[in-house]
């Protein structure tokens, strides 16, 4: 599966059994039509991801980011006080592809490389951690 989309928060990085670390995060998809009447029309999925191979991709990973995930998607039952038991999709990704980074513009702990990167110019992509 190949989607593109845009994160909703700040990805958490996860301790799992010993020295393994899982990467969590939602991607927002947007979809946008018109329907037979002319009218615009959207909806927005929202896919849970977990990423297993670096974790230091985690700190690019914040909200607002555009990323193209591809991956496979995994069933998962979990069970809810209110209603019992419920499943979710989730996609373990194979890759990200990081497309935007966002980061606050005022902050003044950014430096101009963190910058520099957010606006894809004065780096080369070889120079990028992941």
């Amino acid at each position: 599966m190949l989607f593109t989309g845009r994160l909703t928060a700040n990805a958490e990085v996860t301790a799992v059994k010993g020295d393994k670390q899982v990467i969590n995060f939602t991607v927002a998809i947007n979809q946008k039509w018109k329907n037979k009447a002319g009218e615009k029309k959207e909806k927005t999925a929202f896919v849970d991801c977990a990423y297993w191979r670096n974790s230091g991709i985690a700190e690019y990973l914040t909200k607002g980011a555009v990323v193209e995930i591809s991956g496979w998607m995994e069933a998962q039952a979990y069970q809810t006080q209110k209603d019992g038991l419920r499943a979710r999709l989730i996609c373990t990704c194979d890759t990200i592809k990081l497309f935007s980074l966002v980061t606050k513009a005022n902050d003044p702990s950014n430096t101009a490389e963190e910058k520099a990167v957010t606006t894809g110019a004065g780096k080369d992509d070889d120079d990028l951690p992941f």
